[in-house]
């Protein structure tokens, strides 16, 4: 099918965005289509601002349009306590339980050296400034439990084992909903490591 010429321009850009196919990128591009101006101005609107508004808090790299964010800035979090993660969506998924109270360090990835990341590619020289800096007493591991994600911890954990601070992880294991039999041996070693008193 033959579309014209700005059809065509939106529909690759829509395909550029992750998780979003030929097909998907046609209905969006469709969807903008069928809108009236106003909403697509809104629309459009809604990008700029998120493009020259948003930024990375100084403190913890979360994304925000005031420096330092909200959580860093917060005197009732505890400062003592830092979780570190992988990018903003990993501490929005942690903020959502509504049960953590200590602040963040966003790492904006993982190690991996298949894809030449390295350590001077994320922010751990920045985590290892603010742990030596303040009274750090506790640094949780937050990354994937995937090969990069153990990579980054086990290597964070190494640098600050000699400061002498509590270094632990998230709990592992069988997810809820998940029958036993399904999950892979991985998943059950970590659910049995991690077990807990009921």
């Amino acid at each position: 099918m033959i579309y014209s010429e700005s059809l065509q321009e939106l529909i690759k850009e829509f395909k550029k965005m992750p998780g979003i196919g030929e097909k998907n990128a046609q209905r969006l591009a469709f969807y903008v289509l069928q809108i009236s101006n106003e909403q697509a101005q809104k629309l459009s609107m809604a990008i700029i601002n998120l493009k020259t508004r948003i930024r990375y808090c100084s403190i913890c790299s979360n994304l925000t349009e005031v420096d330092p964010c909200a959580i860093c800035h917060n005197p009732s979090r505890d400062h003592s306590l830092i979780c570190v993660v992988e990018d903003p969506k990993a501490l929005i998924a942690i903020e959502k339980t509504g049960q953590y109270k200590g602040v963040y360090h966003v790492l904006m990835g993982t190690l991996s050296p298949l894809d030449n990341i390295g350590p001077d590619d994320i922010r751990i020289k920045e985590l290892m400034t603010r742990v030596e800096k303040n009274d750090v007493k506790e640094v949780i591991m937050g990354t994937s439990p995937n090969m990069e994600g153990e990579t980054t911890s086990l290597y964070i954990a190494r640098l600050l084992s000699p400061l002498g601070i509590k270094i632990t992880r998230l709990a592992r294991g069988v997810p809820i909903g998940t029958d036993i039999e399904y999950a892979d041996e991985i998943t059950l070693l970590n659910a049995l490591e991690g077990r807990t008193k009921f």
